[in-house]
């Protein structure tokens, strides 16, 4: 994997409560700059799509960062985002169902959003919540939904990726690693577990450290 490809595989982020316009500027730039993706807050992506120096591929999130919306508002809310111009969605699935043991309502959940929607689809499932078997029946509910990729963390909980989660979730679908890689050997410990894709905050640390 060459540098450009590298960076094509970071989702550069800003999803704090406190983020402002103008830290999703920043975010933007930097991702547009250094060949990078851009994740970003639902209620900034009309004027991410219109921005004059916006990346190629802008992903927002849905039921963040709980999952514990009505399905009904994930799937207004993907379909709000896809309208104002997102390219991908990280759709956080309602954790206490699935531990609960209702697996068939997390996946109808699931499948509810990627039907409504021509875009990507990434489950976030929060690993640092979920027992191994629990990690697995999320993947399953994913994989049942037709989703396009399972996403390991929000960042709100505590807890991120780690090569075992990313290991055992590349069994089922593509993974996004996300939560807690902050270094180019973060990254590419991720990478080398299977993970296709990286989410961070310090997407331009990660990217400036790509051996030379």
């Amino acid at each position: 994997m060459n540098r450009d490809e590298f960076a094509a595989a970071i989702d550069h982020t800003v999803l704090g409560p406190e983020t402002t316009w103008a830290d999703v500027e920043t975010v933007l730039d930097e991702a547009a700059d250094n060949g990078m993706n851009a994740c970003i807050p639902p209620c900034y992506v009309a004027e991410a799509a219109d921005y004059g120096n916006a990346p190629e591929t802008i992903a927002t999130v849905v039921g963040f960062p709980h999952g514990q919306h009505a399905p009904a508002a994930k799937r207004d809310e993907a379909v709000e985002a896809w309208e104002d111009g997102a390219d991908e969605i990280d759709l956080v699935i309602n954790v206490g169902r699935l531990r609960a043991g209702e697996d068939e309502a997390v996946a109808a959940e699931i499948a509810d959003v990627v039907a409504a929607v021509p875009i990507p689809v990434k489950v976030i499932i929060e690993t640092a919540l979920l027992t191994d078997d629990e990690k697995r029946r999320a993947c399953e509910a994913a994989v049942d939904a037709d989703a396009d990729m399972v996403k390991t963390s929000t960042g709100f909980a505590d807890g991120g990726a780690t090569v075992p989660d990313v290991e055992l979730m590349s069994e089922y679908l593509p993974v996004k690693a996300s939560g807690g890689v902050g270094s180019y050997e973060d990254a590419a410990a991720m990478l080398d577990a299977g993970a296709v894709r990286i989410g961070a905050s310090s997407g331009v640390a990660i990217v400036d450290g790509y051996p030379q």
